[in-house]
């Protein structure tokens, strides 16, 4: 007789493969590019049809005047579609999910900047814009620098050990993990469906992205709990934990003003590769293989 947990487990991946296939796939990345192109389009058509008085009502009230708004839509579509590939990314390794994550950070300070675009006049004009041109900056730059401290830490997280190399227990161990992520693609569409009807219906949405991630906080959490209950040696609980106040860190930087939110992010970013870098040289299998031959 199947355990009932092992049923949990066949028919989590039964269900969470296909849509991994199905989103990652070149022809569905090419679609979304392709709608993403159509919606960045429509928006500029829809803003400058405001603009010129064809459009009136109630919904044209919640439409906005500049052009550069067409901008933040298309980026804000842009970071939808990296959550997504976020949630995916989840029953990899949690070092693995934290790089996506930082990935996203790096995208929401180009959003940030791009938005604050939205404040300058039509055609453009610095003077009396100078808070918002420093905000920018400040984005745009914390934005590269973390671009860069990732890619530190890509070459970083290469030297990490797979601490399970294979058969039955690995396969629940990702199957948990799998389970975790469509829990979290289930509540990322309740959310996204609700905040939808709140625009719809004219009341006030609720700040999306700040709400699910603090939503992923405690995913996070719960993946290193399940972790430790398959991998439960201190260095593999310590580093694991350690990833996920990387994270906490991060979310910490999307709810702080601006300039706090870069250098949260940064160091949050730092924090990550030093603990990678103290991982690989005193506790990775390598590194006391090189201790033994010395």
């Amino acid at each position: 007789m199947i355990h009932p947990m092992s049923q949990v487990y066949n028919w989590t991946t039964f269900i969470f493969d296909p849509l991994h296939h199905f989103w990652e796939k070149d022809s569905t990345q090419k679609a979304v590019a392709g709608g993403l192109i159509f919606v960045f389009i429509l928006a500029i058509a829809v803003i400058e049809a405001k603009r010129q008085g064809w459009l009136v009502g109630g919904m044209a009230d919640r439409i906005p005047n500049s052009h550069y708004m067409a901008i933040n839509l298309a980026f804000t579509l842009v970071l939808i579609l990296e959550v997504i590939s976020l949630i995916f990314t989840l029953p990899c390794s949690i070092s693995k999910a934290v790089g996506k994550q930082f990935e996203i950070l790096a995208l929401i300070l180009l959003r940030s900047a791009f938005k604050a675009l939205a404040d300058f006049p039509e055609p453009i004009a610095i003077t009396g814009h100078e808070q918002e041109l420093w905000v920018i900056l400040s984005d745009g730059s914390g934005a590269i620098l973390i671009f860069a401290l990732l890619g530190v830490y890509t070459m970083l997280r290469r030297h990490l050990d797979e601490t399970l190399k294979g058969g039955p227990i690995l396969f629940k161990f990702v199957a948990a993990k799998k389970l975790v992520a469509l829990i979290m693609l289930g509540i990322f569409i309740w959310m996204g469906l609700k905040n939808s009807m709140l625009f719809v219906t004219g009341q006030t949405p609720f700040n999306f992205f700040q709400s699910f991630y603090t939503v992923l906080i405690f995913s996070d959490i719960l993946l290193v709990l399940i972790a430790q209950r398959f991998l439960p040696e201190f260095k593999a609980v310590f580093r694991n934990s350690g990833f996920a106040l990387a994270t906490l860190l991060i979310r910490l930087a999307l709810t702080a003003p601006p300039f706090y939110n870069v250098s949260i992010g940064i160091g949050a970013a730092v924090f990550a590769c030093f603990l990678t870098l103290i991982y690989n040289t005193f506790y990775s299998n390598s590194a006391k293989y090189n201790r033994k031959k010395v």
